[in-house]
């Protein structure tokens, strides 16, 4: 297999999406193959072979007639799955202990920011009270973790050691050592009466679309410490039913939300998330994605390829994960 020509197409504006960074560790860990970042007036489409994508536009990469795989360079692939005209050849997910170690931090913090109560705090500091809350201890609360592929894992076995009861749910059978794991749509009732803290891991999928919804949250287990249950999304904004999570924050069915991902990124000025006292939002920034580590990974799979190996973490297209 001759030596393919890797296009870098991302489009984002944002600092730690920069395509210009994104080429530059291309060029440094690729050797001698050629790497150009898209648009490039100059470039035979025919040249092309794979592509290290971010948020394409639907139809861009149907114009490579050689494409042998395509490199999403980040976490979830529901918007290159909506793309109908999406080459078929494989398509490549990130799968790097960076990318996991960042995302469990996230959770972790979060897990801990509810558990400890520091949006209480905060809030006391502002109005310079000095009165401290009963503090429960971790093994108090169960952490319900929805998704366990490797992210979802990950973050239930820290969490465990810290002390918390975790609890997971996955669509089908998974077993994680000291996590009670629940499976399938039998198995959602059960776990969600087990969950404190909701945290949500999920791919975005047609099954999984709006699943964090009020029938969700009503479900969950209200006689921990923390009295209403919170809810955490790290997964994808498509998930959530954000009507529902304000209402439900406003009605005291939900006690907290923290939220990475929206339907609509960057959230609109207007929006209430913005400015909700029970909501912390954050820019979608809970797993960033590293450019020495994705780089590096992207070159080693090509190289394994082109040498007749088989490319890893190659996204199942009929279950969109």
């Amino acid at each position: 297999m001759t030596m393919g020509t890797l296009a870098v197409l991302i489009n984002s504006t944002q600092q730690n999406w920069l395509p210009e960074r994104w080429k530059a560790r291309f060029d440094a860990v690729c050797g001698d193959r050629r790497v150009v970042l898209l648009p490039d007036a100059g470039l035979d489409p025919a040249e092309v072979h794979y592509a290290a994508v971010w948020k394409p536009v639907p139809g861009d990469l149907g114009a490579f007639p050689n494409l042998r795989a395509i490199f999403n360079l980040g976490a979830g692939v529901d918007a290159l799955m909506a793309d109908k005209s999406l080459p078929e050849v494989p398509l490549v997910r990130v799968a790097v202990p960076d990318l996991t170690n960042r995302m469990t931090e996230y959770v972790v913090l979060h897990v801990l920011m509810h558990h400890r109560q520091e949006l209480y705090l905060r809030q006391s500091q502002r109005e310079k009270r000095w009165e401290p809350r009963y503090q429960w201890p971790a093994s108090a609360i169960t952490v319900g973790v929805m998704g366990l592929g490797t992210l979802g894992a990950d973050a239930a076995d820290v969490l465990r050691r810290l002390g918390f009861r975790v609890a997971g749910w996955s669509r089908s059978p998974r077993t994680i050592d000291g996590v009670e794991c629940f499976h399938g749509t039998a198995g959602m009732d059960a776990f969600l009466r087990a969950t404190n803290i909701l945290v949500s891991l999920l791919p975005l999928t047609s099954d999984t679309h709006g699943i964090l919804n009020r029938d969700v949250f009503a479900k969950l287990n209200r006689s921990s410490p923390l009295g209403a249950p919170v809810l955490i999304n790290a997964g994808r904004g498509g998930l959530q039913n954000e009507a529902d999570i304000l209402a439900c924050l406003d009605d005291g069915t939900l006690g907290a939300a923290s939220l990475d991902v929206f339907v609509q990124e960057p959230q609109p000025k207007d929006s209430r998330f913005w400015t909700h006292p029970k909501v912390v939002l954050t820019p979608h920034n809970a797993a960033d994605t590293d450019a020495d580590a994705i780089s590096a990974y992207v070159a080693e799979q090509i190289a394994r390829f082109e040498a007749g190996g088989k490319l890893e973490n190659v996204v199942d297209r009929a279950r969109g994960y």
